[in-house]
C-alpha cells in the first residue's frame, strides 16, 4: 500500500520533534520515527482503525501515545491527513479541511 503523508501531516510531525526537542533532541528524533512506523503499520490493516466521521468523510484515527494520527485509505492508498496530540481541540484542527 502507498503512504502519502500530506504537507500538513509533515508539518504536524515537525512540529512535534521541535516540541520535543526542547528538552531531548535525541528522543525527538526517536519519537518522529516511532511515528512514522505507525503510519507504516496502519497500512498493514486500516479498516480495522476507528472511523472518525465527525472530521470528515472516511477518516479514520489511530492513536499512538498521546498524539493522534488521522488518515483515509482508499484502494491501495493510504493518506496521512494529520498528527495531533490527544488534547488539542480536534475538530477546529480539521475545520479547515471540512470548509
Amino acid at each position: 500500500m502507498q503512504i502519502i503523508i500530506t504537507p500538513l501531516a509533515e508539518r504536524d510531525l515537525e512540529s512535534i520533534g521541535d516540541y520535543i526537542a526542547e528538552d531531548n533532541p535525541v528522543r525527538a528524533i526517536s519519537f518522529v520515527a516511532e511515528l512514522r512506523a505507525q503510519c507504516a503499520k496502519i497500512a498493514n490493516a486500516p479498516q480495522g482503525y476507528r472511523m472518525r466521521p465527525e472530521l470528515g468523510d472516511r477518516i479514520r484515527s489511530c492513536t499512538y501515545g498521546n498524539y493522534v494520527i488521522f488518515f483515509t485509505a482508499h484502494k491501495a492508498r493510504l493518506t496521512i491527513a494529520r498528527v495531533l496530540h490527544g488534547a488539542m481541540d480536534i475538530p477546529a484542527q480539521f475545520s479547515e479541511l471540512l470548509e
